[in-house]
């Protein structure tokens, strides 16, 4: 355990850093399960709308540094991809 003040008020907040970290890596992951919900159903127009919404939501996880800019790249163009081929 750490000792210092300083270090102790850095381990408080990784702490809470990782429960918001979680939690948007968490809704990103329910988006992506709901988008293929909706692949699977052949459904393209609600799965372009879920697209969307996605993207953005992976977006705001790089920016935030939650994901990689590259993870979140891949991941939104293989769920685009998968939107394309409902044509």
């Amino acid at each position: 355990m750490s000792i210092t003040r300083g270090a102790k008020k850095a381990h408080r907040s990784s702490l809470r850093k990782k429960e918001v970290n979680l939690e948007r890596k968490d809704k990103v992951e329910r988006a992506i399960k709901s988008l293929k919900k909706f692949i699977a159903a052949k459904n393209k127009k609600e799965a372009q709308v879920s697209l969307r919404s996605v993207q953005s939501l992976l977006d705001k996880a790089v920016k935030s540094n939650t994901l990689k800019k590259n993870t979140a790249a891949r991941k939104k163009s293989r769920l685009s991809r998968l939107v394309k081929e409902l044509s």
